[in-house]
């Protein structure tokens, strides 16, 4: 498995297929093989790069001094320049957006093309960001996501009318339970502080180039409804996409639609 030494921790990502690179960043509390049904589809004809996101999956704890999504989009880039990648299409859903857009702001001329899914770059609402940091705190206190706190966090990325019984919902939830307590309080708790403390990116959304940028959002996404995706579709002047029967991770929960549409956006880009 590909490895890369990045402010001296091991970043772990995975690079598949041959064409014009994508770059496939996602969401807080999942890793690469979130995007499995999108990996064996574009590698089919691009290079497609996925990575874990610190203390997720493979890739070792966050670094000490990444104090901010500015830090991981500079982590990026030094994977990129690891891998002599130019210029990526970035798809970035959830955190993945949040830094993705970083990234797309800071080196414009390394991105080609940009895809934001079920993610928000205005700061957190106030009274969400007091709710998950003190979820935060009960995690770092006992080193444990504890069995209430799964009934309240694992619904949290799906649609609604989700079988709970569902073998996504279940292995998304066992992942969660078999994390280690130096990786929730190293890793996870910091990296969710840094994603639900973010500064106010939304002024800067009109730089993003329009033509290159689409938004899309589950069409039940909870914590990053279709309002906050349609608002930012009409600051950057981009399309906007809902994604349908699907919650936050719309990827997983509709994947022939969200591949279609990547497929769509990907050959017009290229």
């Amino acid at each position: 498995m590909p490895f890369v030494t990045i402010d001296g921790q091991p970043l772990h990502y995975i690079d598949q297929g041959t064409g014009p690179t994508v770059l496939l960043a996602g969401s807080y509390l999942w890793d690469q093989t979130m995007w499995a049904p999108q990996i064996a589809a574009l590698s089919q004809q691009y290079r497609v790069i996925a990575l874990d996101l610190w203390g997720h999956g493979e890739s070792g704890p966050l670094p000490e001094g990444t104090q901010s999504l500015d830090d991981i989009a500079r982590q990026a880039l030094v994977l990129l320049d690891h891998l002599d990648i130019d210029r990526v299409t970035l798809v970035g859903l959830s955190v993945g957006g949040m830094w993705g857009v970083r990234l797309a702001l800071s080196a414009p001329q390394r991105v080609n093309g940009l895809v934001l899914m079920d993610t928000y770059v205005g700061v957190e609402p106030e009274p969400t960001r007091q709710y998950y940091f003190s979820l935060f705190k009960q995690i770092e206190d006992s080193g444990v996501i504890a069995p209430q706190l799964l009934d309240i966090v694992v619904p949290i990325f799906f649609r609604p009318g989700i079988d709970p019984q569902s073998a996504l919902y279940q292995d998304f939830r066992a992942k969660l339970v078999a994390l280690p307590p130096e990786r929730l309080r190293q890793s996870i708790v910091p990296m969710g502080r840094i994603t639900f403390g973010r500064d106010d990116l939304l002024p800067r959304l009109g730089e993003l180039n329009a033509d290159a940028t689409l938004v899309m959002c589950g069409d039940q996404d909870k914590p990053r409804p279709p309002s906050e995706a349609q608002e930012m579709a009409g600051l950057i002047g981009c399309p906007c996409v809902l994604v349908p029967e699907a919650g936050h991770i719309s990827n997983l929960e509709n994947p022939l639609f969200v591949t279609e549409v990547l497929l769509k956006f990907l050959a017009e880009r290229n």
